[in-house]
């Protein structure tokens, strides 16, 4: 498996497929999934020329389930690592969920010529808590909750997220797939419970909104209006607002995990961004 050690010693493993010439495409995944979440994407981009790249968080997937750095700077400078090693440049990144955050965090801090876009997708910048500057955001035993469950019966709250508002199918008229949810709690149990327990705080408290403001290159932000995960009035159009060369893009009715029951709809839309 390939693999990448960074400064503390944590392997973070990732996939790399395409032409080594080809613009490389890093795809960075939500909570608490791991590279597997995107091989829909990676297989779609891959057809169509490009080198895709995605990695395991540290704690989540195939990387060392390491006894500390489940916060955002740590997880910007596990990204950093990677694309050192690989030395990749003008790259495009694409973040769902926790991973949009990641990829504020790092498309921020990134050296000069390393990135050339970015997508955040159903991503939870600016902050999703509630404070008295982000009066909208989720009220702190929203995410009390998820600790509580997780601590209670892991594989069994991994089981009732993607059955339920992850992706929509807790909606009237919905088409269930057992599959999807399967493959969601598979890629969840893989993961470390400790990773995973840090990680509520990190994609809930952390604040990207001086993040959003220094990033230079162009950001798609695409949001499921019907998102009930990172809900869409407190996120997408508030981080839109907050770049230099922000596009927002809305999808009505579409659920958080999106990128899996519409990917003839997004991954196209995706294409296009990249392209102009």
């Amino acid at each position: 498996m390939s693999k990448v050690t960074t400064s503390d010693g944590t392997s973070i493993f990732y996939k790399d497929w395409g032409p080594r010439d080809g613009q490389p495409i890093l795809f960075h995944h939500g909570w608490p999934l791991s590279a597997d979440d995107w091989d829909n994407q990676m297989l779609f981009f891959l057809a169509e020329g490009y080198r895709v790249i995605a990695h395991d968080r540290r704690g989540h997937g195939r990387s060392s389930q390491s006894q500390s750095g489940h916060e955002m700077d740590t997880y910007a400078a596990d990204v950093a690592a990677v694309t050192d090693a690989l030395d990749l440049r003008e790259a495009v990144h694409i973040g769902h969920s926790t991973g949009g955050g990641e990829v504020a965090r790092y498309v921020a801090r990134a050296k000069p010529g390393r990135v050339a876009k970015a997508v955040l997708v159903g991503a939870v910048p600016p902050i999703m808590v509630r404070t008295p500057s982000n009066p909208g955001g989720l009220p702190i035993e929203v995410f009390d909750g998820f600790r509580t469950s997780l601590l209670a019966n892991r594989a069994q709250f991994y089981r009732d997220v993607p059955s339920g508002p992850f992706y929509g199918y807790n909606r009237p008229g919905a088409e269930v797939s057992q599959g999807v949810i399967d493959n969601w709690w598979r890629q969840g149990m893989r993961g470390a419970a400790n990773a995973h327990y840090e990680c509520i705080k990190a994609f809930s408290e952390t604040d990207f909104t001086e993040d959003l403001k220094a990033i230079d290159v162009p950001v798609l932000v695409a949001h499921g209006t019907d998102d009930q995960i990172v809900p869409y009035d407190d996120s997408a159009p508030l981080s839109a607002e907050l770049l230099k060369n922000g596009r927002l893009k809305s999808y009505d009715g579409y659920p958080h995990g999106m990128l899996t029951t519409h990917p003839e709809v997004l991954n196209p839309d995706l294409l296009a961004f990249i392209r102009e």
